[in-house]
């Protein structure tokens, strides 16, 4: 856990500060407006940035929970007891920092703790929704059930990531490759070509002649602009850390064309696949929307959530608030609302999700195929005035001579 210092404003507008100890902003964010009250300002302590930094080194591959949640649930449904199965994960695990936690974890059950509490100690490893999950299944005698049932979640979760990294994996290649080639010409190949016209006396025409200064001018201030590079990097990054910079940043990726589409497609699966899972899972559906909200990632659908949480404590049902929040799209809204009024919220969810799951791959696909080509035109285009404005000279220069 990470303790948090926050600046808020309570009912009557007096100023409170004090300090939290949570996983996430998200979740101090949810703590404090149960108590009503307005935040100013929040941030980490700096006494806790050891400790998740620490934490963050121990993160456990996506793919090894998988197939510990896998293999766990295949043991639970033989009949073997929960400590021998996770003695013999132990044994079996080749990522240490995994191999650890489930030592851990085996320990602490074997004292007396239940794994839903047991689990709890590693935030950095099992989620909110991995151990809510947990404790609906203990509760309901259907661990094996509930832990396949996560593997699922977390292996279509990892699905919809790689499809994401491969497809912007060319055009990153291709930028950085770029970027590199446009800086080396203007420091390295561009003052040689400057050198040899001034030593012909070549006349050169103005596109050539600002070409030029701007190399000259990189050359001499390199420094201001890797200086300038890195504070809008870490201006941007810290700005984000707090409650108003990380929500207007994650408004703005919202807005943003094509992708701010993409963006909001991906939450609103995500939103689905979550809540459908836990709601199968027998979470109710108020502690669903709460975990929901401190791991959607997004400050703008958490509060989103949050508004929704408000309106079902007053009787609302769950498919107006969500409208009303103008980011989900009505076939959702309608969705659910079928759901709620049929009895098959979970179902109906699942379905919402496995759509937006395709939708997203038809779009990353889409933009994939948008992209390549834009980025040969682009490159062609500056390879292409670069060598322009080299060349003119010379031509210049031999019809003279002829």
């Amino acid at each position: 856990m990470a303790t948090f210092v926050y600046d808020a404003l309570d009912a009557q507008g007096r100023s409170v500060k004090g300090k939290i100890e949570a996983d996430n902003e998200q979740i101090v964010l949810a703590k404090l407006h149960e108590q009503r009250f307005h935040v100013v300002d929040l941030s980490e302590a700096r006494g806790s940035l050891k400790a998740r930094a620490a934490a963050k080194s121990q993160k456990v591959k996506l793919q090894s929970l998988v197939v510990f949640s896998r293999q766990f649930a295949t043991m639970i449904d033989a009949g073997i007891a929960i400590i021998k199965c996770l003695d013999i994960l132990e044994g079996q695990t080749k990522e240490e920092s995994l191999k650890g936690v489930i030592a851990a974890v085996r320990k602490d059950v074997k004292g007396g703790l239940s794994l839903t509490d047991a689990l709890a100690k590693h935030p950095h490893v099992f989620s909110k929704l991995y151990v809510n999950m947990i404790r609906a299944a203990e509760i309901g005698g259907i661990l094996d059930v509930i832990l396949d049932r996560l593997a699922g979640f977390l292996e279509k979760e990892m699905e919809i990531k790689g499809k994401i990294k491969s497809a912007m994996m060319y055009p990153t290649i291709v930028l950085v490759f770029a970027g590199f080639m446009v800086v080396a010409l203007f420091l390295f190949v561009l003052p040689r070509f400057k050198e040899i016209f001034a030593s012909m006396d070549v006349e050169m025409p103005a596109v050539t002649q600002a070409l030029f200064a701007s190399s000259d001018w990189l050359r001499a201030y390199w420094w201001v602009v890797l200086i300038l590079g890195v504070g809008v990097y870490v201006g941007v990054k810290q700005y984000g850390r707090t409650v108003t910079g990380r929500y207007k940043l994650d408004q703005l990726k919202l807005k943003l064309p094509i992708f701010g589409d993409l963006v909001l497609k991906m939450s609103v699966s995500r939103f689905s696949r979550t809540f459908g899972t836990l709601i199968a899972s027998g979470v109710p559906m108020m502690r669903s929307l709460e975990i929901i909200g401190e791991t959607s990632g997004n400050a703008v659908l958490a509060e989103a959530i949050g508004n929704a949480r408000s309106s079902i404590r007053e009787g609302a049902k769950i498919s107006q608030p969500l409208a009303n929040s103008g980011l989900f799209p009505a076939m959702v809204t309608h969705m659910i609302d079928v759901g709620e009024e049929t009895g098959r919220l979970s179902e109906m969810l699942s379905k919402v999700a496995d759509f937006y799951d395709n939708e997203v791959d038809a779009m990353v696909k889409g933009l994939t195929s948008l992209i390549e080509p834009m980025l040969i035109v682009f490159m062609g285009v500056l390879v292409g005035f670069i060598a322009i404005s080299v060349m003119t000279p010379i031509f210049k220069l031999v019809s003279s001579i002829h």
